[in-house]
């Protein structure tokens, strides 16, 4: 069964797409942390990061940094956090979250309930400023 990320992937589902190339796709996280938080995740359906191939680990990585990139031209922070943990979803994906301080970061802390237009209105800025 794929996962819900394969099925944004695939438009069976809505997802808030800020930037996509051949090999991935980052869309804003639905219980974010922060404004802007953002998943990005491989194309291809690999449970574990870790078993990534390696030019697919590369190439996520480096599409991961610009998202980040255009991500912090739009949200006000300090820096974007980075966050692999991958037990949520049966899906490879790295977190990026914008943040001021390392509480930010904590995935214990109350997720946001943004609006759709909020939502919508953020990944539209996103998608205009990657590169």
């Amino acid at each position: 069964m794929s996962s819900i990320f394969t099925k944004i992937i695939n438009r069976e589902i809505p997802g808030y797409i800020v930037a996509e190339n051949d090999h991935a796709i980052a869309f804003l996280d639905i219980r974010p942390l922060t404004k802007g938080h953002t998943l990005v995740v491989p194309k291809q359906e690999v449970d574990y990061f870790f078993d990534l191939e390696d030019e697919g680990y590369t190439k996520l990585n480096l599409f991961a940094k610009r998202v980040a990139i255009g991500l912090k031209k739009v949200i006000n922070c300090q820096r974007i956090a980075t966050a692999v943990i991958g037990l949520e979803v049966p899906h490879a994906h790295i977190h990026l979250i914008p943040i001021n301080s390392m509480s930010d970061a904590n995935f214990s802390n109350p997720k946001l309930n943004l609006s759709d237009d909020e939502m919508a209105h953020i990944a539209t800025e996103i998608r205009s400023a990657v590169d």
